[in-house]
């Protein structure tokens, strides 16, 4: 996995201007995001008290690291009335997988970088 496997779900210019460039920080926020969905991600089910919560934290997240994508399907299935918000939850799963894809390559060339 390198960075020629990006698919375009992040846009790592964003997180780059956040973090100043500086890879290690680039690594731990990048982290955090990965664990931030790891523990929302099994909300995403409208059966779950906290689906709602969980598309907004994971909205603020995704925006942080220049996951548009992710952050625009969040905000629409959190604002979806319940008996409306399943598809709009699976487009924010599909989306959250390609930014998690995303983040994995990126954290590899962060990785192979490091070793130079």
């Amino acid at each position: 996995m390198a960075r020629r496997d990006l698919s375009g779900a992040v846009d790592f210019a964003v997180l780059e201007r956040m973090t100043g460039g500086d890879d290690a920080i680039t690594e731990e926020v990048l982290g955090l995001f990965v664990q931030q969905a790891g523990l929302w991600s099994p909300l995403l089910d409208v059966r779950e008290d906290g689906w709602r919560d969980a598309v907004h934290t994971l909205r603020g997240a995704a925006a942080g690291i220049g996951a548009a994508a992710l952050a625009t399907a969040c905000q629409t299935a959190e604002a979806a009335a319940k008996p409306e918000a399943p598809p709009l939850l699976e487009r924010v799963r599909d989306a959250l997988e390609a930014a998690l894809a995303d983040v994995a390559a990126y954290r590899h060339e962060l990785m192979l970088r490091s070793l130079r």
